[in-house]
C-alpha cells in the first residue's frame, strides 16, 4: 500500500511538471496571431495610472478603494485607446496592452478591440514577457521615478522606496522595464506622462517620442525623513492638460514613434552604459518620520531582467 501510494503521488509529480512545460511552451501561442512577411512591428504597451492627464492624487485616484478610482480607470483607457489607435495608424501589426498598475486598472470592454491585455501574474515576472518577439517598448501613464524635483506623484515601485540604483545609475519604474528592453535587443520608442517623466525618458533613451500631459508643482530634495504615507500625499500639486487634449497629443506621437521606427530604428538608443555583474541597491523609507532608513543590495553576474527577478 506505502509503494502504490508513493507511485502514485510520483506519476503525479511527472504528470504536473509535464504540464507545466507544455504550458510555458505554448505561453500566448493560442491567442496571438502569427507575425505573416513584411507586417508591421509588434508593440508591447506598459501602463500606469499616476501620470493619465485628470489624475490627482494617489489616495482618491489611484488605490483601488479610492473614491476617484472608476473615473481613474476610464481616464486611463481613454488615453490607451489614443495610443493604440496612434500605433496602428503608424504601421503596428500587433499591439500588447500590459496593466502594470494592476491586473484590475484596466476596464476590458473599452479596449480598442485590435489590442489585446495581458493582465495578472506568473512565475519569473520579468521581463513581462517582452522577449517573447515583441518589436518595440512603449509606456504610457508613467510617472517619473522617486525623489525626482516637479514630478507627480513620483515613487519607484511603491511609495516606500527613497531610491533604487543599478551599478550607481538612479533608475525608476521606466528604467527597470526599458533596460530589460535593452538586454534583449528591443527599442524604447513611445512615453507619455509628467514632464519630469519625459525628461527621465529621454535621458535613459534618446531617441523616445515622449508627450507631457501634466507638470508637478512640489519639489524633492529626496525627502528622506518621510514616511511612506507621508511621501505619497507630498507630491500631490498638478497642473494637467484636460482629458481630450492629452489623448490627441499622445496619438500623434504613437503614431510618430512607430513611423520612426520603420523608417529609421537607429534613432532609438540606450544611454545607460551598464554593464554586468549587475549589483542593485534600494533604500526604504523610515516606519516613522525621521527614523532608520532600511538598505537592501541585490546582485546578477549576467542578465539586468533575472536581476529584477530576485
Amino acid at each position: 500500500m506505502k509503494f502504490s501510494r508513493l507511485f502514485f503521488l510520483a506519476v503525479c509529480s511527472v504528470l504536473t511538471l509535464s504540464a507545466a512545460v507544455l504550458f510555458a511552451a505554448e505561453d500566448g501561442q493560442r491567442v496571438r496571431p502569427v507575425k505573416e512577411e513584411g507586417a508591421g512591428p509588434r508593440v508591447f504597451l506598459c501602463t500606469d495610472l499616476e501620470s493619465v492627464a485628470g489624475v490627482l492624487d494617489s489616495v482618491n485616484w489611484c488605490l483601488e478603494d479610492g473614491r476617484n478610482y472608476e473615473e481613474a480607470r476610464h481616464l486611463l483607457m481613454g488615453e490607451i485607446n489614443a495610443a493604440v489607435a496612434g500605433f496602428f495608424d503608424g504601421g503596428a501589426s500587433e499591439v500588447t496592452v500590459l496593466s502594470g498598475h494592476g491586473a484590475q486598472a484596466l476596464i476590458p470592454e473599452e479596449l480598442d478591440e485590435r489590442a489585446t491585455m495581458q493582465r495578472g501574474t506568473y512565475p519569473g515576472t520579468w521581463p513581462w514577457r517582452l522577449d517573447c518577439g515583441y518589436d518595440a517598448l512603449a509606456f504610457l501613464g508613467q510617472h517619473a521615478k522617486a525623489g525626482t524635483p516637479y514630478g507627480h506623484l513620483t515613487h519607484t515601485g511603491n511609495m516606500g522606496v527613497i531610491d533604487r540604483r543599478v551599478n550607481g545609475l538612479s533608475i525608476g519604474e521606466y528604467g527597470q522595464l526599458a533596460l530589460c528592453a535593452k538586454e534583449f535587443g528591443i527599442p524604447t520608442i513611445f512615453s507619455s506622462g509628467d514632464a519630469a517623466m519625459c525628461d527621465e525618458a529621454e535621458a535613459l533613451t534618446p531617441g523616445v517620442v515622449t508627450v507631457a500631459v501634466k507638470f508637478g508643482l512640489n519639489p524633492d530634495d529626496g525627502c528622506r525623513e518621510m514616511t511612506m504615507e507621508e511621501y505619497r500625499r507630498a507630491k500631490t500639486s498638478v497642473v494637467t492638460l484636460a482629458p481630450e487634449a492629452a489623448r490627441k497629443k499622445i496619438y500623434a506621437g504613437a503614431k510618430e514613434a512607430v513611423e520612426r521606427l520603420t523608417k529609421a530604428p537607429e534613432s532609438f538608443t540606450y544611454a545607460d552604459n551598464l554593464e554586468p555583474p549587475y549589483v542593485l541597491e534600494t533604500e526604504y523609507r523610515p516606519a516613522e518620520h525621521g527614523g532608520e532608513i532600511r538598505k537592501e543590495r541585490k546582485e546578477h553576474p549576467t542578465s539586468f531582467s533575472a536581476l529584477m527577478r530576485m
